[in-house]
């Protein structure tokens, strides 16, 4: 037996498939998977190998199925001569030598074409078989790329707190609504809700902060994004230098926010004693800004501004030096005067029934000097010591008779002019007469009057005269009587 590397694969090159036998299947695994190693000078693996399982099995040198080629196999030891005896050919000892190479070159190109008629006949089966292939590759290709341009790397820093996120959102809102972070209407994002957002974005979130600041006695609320009160000072522009903070400016602000006092820095003159003093101060009161010049107020002392109230920037106070006590004042109350109608009286005459007197109050007054100057005095208390009484008076509303029968021709008005001057009123030194006539009270009365003749009208006084001269003629008037005769 020989021992050259090549001859086993020899015994194979009589199995090569009949054209009957070639698979039909699109894409023709033999020639595919056709060993690389195949070698025509050599034989037997060049062309498309069946499925040696499931092929059917032919005796050696027994014709087989209709069709099938005839078995060629020969032992090694029948085609190759050993040394010292003559080769035999393939088909045994009577054979050419040349013979058997020249049906190996036939079976050859009988396979190089039958591959290039399949080649011809089917031109896109491997295209065919590629395409899903590559369709999948491609879809699979798409969709990576697709999912990395979606995918985002993006900065979120809520109040402060920073992290990475991986992130498909297309903007700004769509980020927060994913994370659960909620913006209210005081809350500040950067970039603004909306903006669309590329890988490497930042994005901040600030929350605001309700402060209730009372700045230099104004209170109003108003938003911060700061975390601190420093921070809030410096976000609402208050000037910090010299300025008061009713809590420490390194606070942490909550969100739930707090209450905040700051007084600023002001300058304030204050007038004292004939000099101007000037501070620098963050008093709260007028009266704190007065001390912190170095002014004591004493007993009265006030200032040209309530002490009370909030010093302004560049404000000048006054402050009042005042010395004083008070004064009690004792002032009469005038009474008031009722008039009652009486039917007995002549119409126009009023008689006093009771006469009113006045009661009597106190009046307390603050008297002031300030800075040397006395001031009017102040009215601070009042107390009745008496109260009035009424003046009660009857007035007539009796019809006047037009005269008195034998008097009326008699000259009164010169008589009148002797008594008393014509005056209505007039009384005696003496205080006994009074009235035009000078009656006295008794005889008036006896002649129907009430009260005082003097306080009754001059047409009564003239009535009542009248009807006494009746009675009595001029006697009455001893030393004028006689004017009435003219």
């Amino acid at each position: 037996m020989s021992n050259s590397p090549y001859e086993t694969y020899e015994t194979y090159e009589t199995y090569e498939p009949h054209e009957a036998y070639e698979p039909c299947d699109p894409y023709e695994p033999y020639e595919t998977y056709a060993p690389a190693y195949a070698d025509p000078v050599y034989g037997g693996f060049d062309a498309p190998s069946a499925d040696l399982h499931s092929a059917e099995t032919l005796g050696n040198g027994t014709p087989g199925a209709p069709g099938a080629r005839a078995d060629t196999y020969r032992p090694a030891y029948e085609t190759r001569a050993l040394p010292g005896l003559p080769r035999q050919s393939p088909g045994g000892p009577d054979e050419p030598a040349g013979s058997r190479a020249a049906a190996r070159a036939g079976s050859h190109r009988k396979a190089a074409r039958r591959r290039k008629a399949r080649s011809t006949e089917r031109p896109d089966s491997s295209m065919r078989r590629l395409l899903p292939q590559a369709l999948v590759v491609a879809f699979l290709a798409g969709g990576t790329t697709a999912f990395v341009a979606k995918d985002k790397a993006v900065e979120l820093n809520v109040d402060g707190e920073t992290r990475t996120l991986h992130t498909f959102a297309d903007d700004v809102t769509e980020l927060l609504a994913e994370e659960g972070v909620e913006i209210g209407a005081h809350d500040v994002v950067a970039p603004g809700p909306g903006t669309e957002l590329t890988s490497g974005d930042e994005i901040a979130v600030h929350y605001a902060r309700p402060v209730r600041l009372t700045l230099d006695g104004h209170r109003r609320q108003v938003w911060t994004t700061a975390r601190t009160v420093a921070g809030a000072l410096r976000q609402l522009g208050v000037r910090q230098e010299g300025a008061y903070v009713s809590t420490s400016r390194s606070r942490r602000i909550g969100r739930e926010g707090l209450a905040l006092d700051v007084r600023t820095e002001r300058t304030v003159t204050v007038m004292a004693d004939g000099r101007a003093r000037t501070v620098r101060t963050n008093a709260a009161t007028v009266r704190e800004a007065v001390e912190e010049a170095g002014i004591t107020l004493r007993g009265q002392d006030t200032t040209s501004v309530p002490q009370g109230s909030f010093p302004r920037d560049g404000q000048t106070v006054t402050v009042l030096r005042i010395t004083g006590g008070k004064e009690v004042r004792e002032e009469a109350i005038p009474f008031q005067v009722r008039r009652t109608e009486d039917p007995e009286l002549f119409r126009g005459t009023e008689v006093v029934e009771r006469a009113g007197e006045p009661g009597l109050r106190r009046i307390t007054y603050s008297l002031r000097t300030v800075n040397g100057v006395r001031q009017k005095p102040r009215r601070i208390g009042a107390e009745v010591v008496r109260e009035p009484r009424a003046q009660l008076v009857r007035v007539g509303t009796k019809p006047r008779p037009a005269s008195v029968q034998g008097a009326d021709h008699l000259d009164w008005q010169g008589l009148a002019a002797c008594e008393s001057g014509g005056r209505p009123d007039a009384v005696d030194p003496s205080g006994t007469y009074g009235g035009l006539y000078q009656f006295d009270t008794r005889t008036w009365q006896a002649l129907g009057g009430t009260g005082r003749p003097q306080d009754a009208p001059a047409a009564e006084q003239t009535y009542r005269a009248k009807k006494l001269y009746v009675r009595r003629g001029a006697g009455p008037w001893p030393h004028c009587g006689g004017r009435l005769r003219g």
